[in-house]
This record gives C-alpha cells, structure tokens and sequence, in this order.
C-alpha cells in the first residue's frame, strides 16, 4: 500500500480516535463500591421499545456477562452508556458524580468507559505496535504520533499492553496478517491503552477457534480488578467458561432484566428456560 493510501485509511477511520482529543475529565467517585449505574432507563424506536425501565448495577472490578435473545436491548443498552443513543427516560451514572446522559461520545471515552465491537477494527496495514501508538490518548494528530519518538514510560506502557494481550512476539508485523482472533486481542489493547475503568465488549468469541476462545476468557478474566468488564455473548460454552461459579450473570428479555444470578441459578430458571431456550 503506498504512503497516500494508508493517510487515506488513517483518515477515514480517524473517528475511532475521536475520544483522544484532550477534555477535562469529571472526577469519578466510586464510594458505594458500584461503578455503573443504570435506573429507570427506557427508549423507544418507532413504537418499539428496545429498552424497558432498565435497571442495571455494575460493581467496580467486577466482570459481568449479559446474555439474551436477539432483541432483547443488549447492543442498545450499550448505545446508551456510550452516548450513541439517549434515552426516553432514566437515569446512566458512572460512579456518583459523572452524568453519562449529559456527556457526548468522545466525553464518555474520555471519562472512562471503552467499547469494543464485535468486528476488530484495527489499522489493518500498520503493525500491531503502530496500532497501539494510535491508541494513545494525545492531543497531536496522527501522523505526527506515528513519527515520535517514543519517551520511556510510553515504550513501558505499549510492552506492558503488548504482554496483557499475547501479542508481544507480533509486536512489529503488519495486523492485516494476525488471526481474527489476534485481531480481537489488539482492538481490546488499543482500549487498554487508554486505561479504561470500564470495558463493554460485545461478542468476543465470534468466529473464533476454541484455543482462541479460552485465551480470551483467560485476557477478559485477567482484566477483572483491575476494570470492571462486562461481555455481551451468545456463546453459552464461553459464558459458563467466564462466569465460573459465582460471577453475576444477567438475562435481558424485552429490554429489561428478566433474571440475575450465577450461571447454575440462570440455567435453571423457568422464565429463562422459557424465553431463551425458546422451551
């Protein structure tokens, strides 16, 4: 690819980035322990509610799965914590002092709160460190971060990242030429790069082998403490793998919480059974 060619990619995808332009962060309070707050929360899209008096209370530290059927308001529960959609009614804390409802996108990113999608999206013809470069949060543009010279603490921080997601060795090929699971792992260490205090992830493990699938149940777990993670999955195998015996596990139906529980308690859940597993 020629040089005019990837500033064109970088460009065009310069909105992921969005959230590294410099803001005065609100300070976050997590006193009671509880890092996300979701109350009351509803929204409508042409008479449809994809989100029903949600109530939702993610502790700090803690990773959570959310599981339900297509429909049930998962990816528009998401929508709204990240500023992508607001609400009709409800209220969204991060902490006890940080409003997500009167923040944008980028003001959301820069309190605190990362998302990955299902789809990696990664600067597919530059290498995996590069990838990581861009991801640091900095007021220059992106070109001129990719011709720095790096300081020590910003070397530490891209190997310590490097490491967290098993991609030292790959640290200088291109990422078009990583696994699609490889790839999963890098677009989650361009968000660790920003040191989140929230990671939302959304379906990790599609189209991924099963060796891919236990690193990153073993990544997603190892990040927990640290960040609080909550995993939006369909895989039940990778749930279970997740949640062990006695992570929360959460059931949406309708845009609302229909179960909560550790995963033998949502298993045998007639309501559960029922709606889910369609029985």
């Amino acid at each position: 690819m020629s040089q005019t060619s990837l500033l064109s990619e970088v460009k065009d995808k310069n909105h992921v980035f969005s959230f590294m332009q410099s803001q005065a962060s609100p300070a976050l309070n997590v006193d009671k322990d509880i890092l996300l707050y979701l109350e009351g929360l509803s929204v409508s899209f042409d008479g449809f509610k994809a989100i029903n008096e949600l109530n939702l209370y993610i502790r700090d530290g803690e990773l959570r799965c959310i599981i339900g059927p297509n429909g049930a308001g998962k990816t528009t529960m998401m929508d709204i914590i990240t500023g992508k959609t607001q609400p009709d009614s409800g209220s969204a804390w991060f902490g006890q002092t940080i409003n997500l409802l009167e923040l944008d996108e980028p003001a959301i990113a820069q309190a605190g709160i990362g998302r990955k999608f299902q789809k990696p999206t990664v600067f597919e013809f530059l290498s995996v460190e590069e990838n990581l470069i861009l991801a640091m949060p900095d007021e220059r543009s992106v070109i001129s971060l990719l011709l720095a010279k790096l300081n020590g603490e910003q070397r530490d921080r891209i190997e310590e990242v490097l490491i967290q997601v098993g991609l030292k060795e790959q640290a200088l090929i291109r990422a078009g030429s990583l696994s699609h699971g490889q790839k999963q792992w890098l677009e989650i260490g361009m968000l660790l790069m920003q040191k989140p205090r929230l990671l939302l992830v959304d379906e990790p493990v599609a189209g991924m082998t099963h060796q891919e699938m236990d690193r990153t149940a073993e990544l997603l777990i190892s990040l927990s403490g640290s960040h609080s993670v909550v995993v939006v999955e369909h895989d039940m195998d990778f749930v279970r793998q997740l949640a062990g015996k006695d992570r929360t596990v959460t059931v949406l139906h309708q845009g609302s919480v229909l179960a909560e529980g550790s995963m033998d308690q949502v298993q045998n859940n007639r309501k559960v059974i029922e709606v889910y597993l369609g029985e």
